[in-house]
């Protein structure tokens, strides 16, 4: 998992460049996510992390941090999620 959360903060790192975010921090309660962004971390996971997005995935739970979406890509791939 460790791995899959090093992509995504390097993701995050290219569409939220000023912004340090730990990995258990929600990003939409602290205003970072617009709608734009949010088409383009669901594109991410699908074409970068390889996990397709169904439209019953579409859950602000499986985006707002690291942590969640880590989560529910190796959810998604039946992976044990330890760090």
């Amino acid at each position: 998992m460790t791995e899959t959360k090093a992509k995504v903060r390097e993701f995050l790192g290219r569409y939220l460049p000023d912004q340090e975010i730990a990995d258990d921090e929600d990003m939409f309660s602290r205003g970072y996510a617009n709608s734009m962004f949010v088409v383009q971390l669901v594109l991410f996971v699908e074409q970068e992390l390889a996990t397709p997005v169904d439209d019953d995935d579409l859950d602000f739970d499986n985006f707002r941090s690291v942590d969640a979406i880590a989560g529910f890509v190796h959810a998604k791939a039946g992976r044990p999620q330890h760090a």
